[in-house]
Parts: C-alpha cells; structure tokens; sequence
C-alpha cells in the first residue's frame, strides 16, 4: 500500500491513489505550528474492511510524531481508532 502525502500551509492530507483516482483519503488543518486537527476520512467501497482507514490514521499519528505536532481527532472515524488503541494516544492534545 502506497500512501502518498501532501501539505500546503495551511492543510495536509494522506492519500492512497490508484490509477489516477484516490481511493482512500485522510485530511487535516493546521492549527499554529504545533497542533494538526484530523477533520475527515474517506475510504472507496472497495477498500473497506481491509483496515485501509486505520492505516492512514496511523500515518497521520507518525507524521505527528515526527513533526512533535499534538493532534486534534474531530473526524468520528479517527477519534474512535485513536481512542480505542493507546499506542496511538501519544500525540493527543491535552
């Protein structure tokens, strides 16, 4: 699995493309320079069930990690994962 990332100033997102459509998707605003807000996830019909969308949480959690950003799930879908895996929780906003 390929996931792709790209951020401008102000907004990122990770990807998963194939043949010229993505198919799955995770995005999030910048809040400063500190903190990142996971506002959706998406993920085509033909993906789901194969943990795709936890993936592209995770990728958003090590992209924090890297970044020492702290995170901000307001997307139901990555709150739950985060909430539900404490290695995960690290980069939860406090």
């Amino acid at each position: 699995m390929n996931i792709q990332h790209k951020s401008s100033d102000s907004k990122g997102e990770f990807y998963l493309e194939e043949k010229g459509e993505v198919k799955a998707k995770i995005t999030f605003s910048k809040l400063g320079t500190t903190q990142i807000i996971i506002d959706h996830t998406e993920v085509s019909d033909e993906l789901r069930g194969g943990n795709t969308g936890r993936k592209l949480v995770e990728h958003v959690v090590n992209y924090a990690r890297e970044n020492e950003l702290k995170v901000i799930p307001l997307c139901p879908f990555a709150k739950s994962i985060i909430e539900r895996d404490e290695s995960l929780q690290d980069v939860l906003r406090k």
